[in-house]
C-alpha cells in the first residue's frame, strides 16, 4: 500500500522568543527530522518572531500540528495543506483572541462552506442583513484573515512570496 503524502506551508506569524525552540522541535518531531526555521522579528509585536516553511507529510500533519501549536495559546499561525491524491485541502488559522478556524479549501485556497453550514445560516439568518453578513463572514474565516493580514504584511523583508496555481 502506498502512503498518501501531501504538502503545504506553515506560517508562524508571531511567537514569543521562549517558544521558538519548542515550535521547531514540534515541527521536527512531526516531520521526522530537524527543522531549521529562519526566525525574523515581527514588526507589529516587538518581542515576537515569525517564520514559515514548506512541508511534506501525511494528510494528518496539519491537524496534528495545529492542535499542538494552539496548546501554547500565544502563537498566531496558519497551516495550509494542499489537495493531494483525491484528499481535500485544508487551512487552519489561529489567533489567541479568536481561537482556531479550520476549513476545507480548494486548489486556489478558497474556503469551501458545506451545504449543511449554509442551510443552518439560512434557517437562522438573524434579524438584519448585517447579522446574515456576519454569519457568512464567520463561515469563511474573514475575522481570522483580517487579524492575520496585519501580521502577514507587516514587513518588507519577506524572502519569498508563495503563489499557488491549479497545476502546483
Amino acid at each position: 500500500m502506498i502512503a498518501i503524502r501531501t504538502q503545504g506551508m506553515v506560517h508562524i506569524h508571531s511567537a514569543p522568543a521562549a517558544l521558538l525552540p519548542h515550535v521547531e522541535w514540534a515541527l521536527g518531531r512531526l516531520l521526522g527530522g530537524p527543522v531549521g526555521l529562519q526566525w525574523t522579528p515581527q514588526p507589529l509585536k516587538p518581542t515576537q518572531f515569525r517564520a514559515e516553511t514548506a512541508w511534506q507529510s501525511d494528510p494528518s500533519f496539519g491537524a496534528v500540528l495545529s492542535s499542538e501549536l494552539l496548546g501554547w495559546g500565544s502563537i498566531c499561525f496558519e497551516i495550509v495543506q494542499d489537495e493531494a491524491d483525491g484528499q481535500p485541502g485544508w487551512r487552519w488559522a489561529y489567533t489567541p483572541t479568536l481561537g482556531l478556524f479550520q476549513s476545507q479549501i480548494d486548489a486556489f485556497g478558497n474556503v469551501l462552506v458545506s451545504e449543511h453550514r449554509l442551510m443552518a445560516i439560512a434557517e437562522n439568518p438573524g434579524s438584519t442583513a448585517a447579522d446574515l453578513t456576519a454569519q457568512l463572514r464567520l463561515a469563511i474565516g474573514a475575522p481570522w484573515d483580517a487579524e492575520l493580514e496585519k501580521l502577514r504584511s507587516a514587513s518588507e523583508d519577506r524572502s519569498v512570496i508563495w503563489l499557488k496555481t491549479a497545476s502546483n
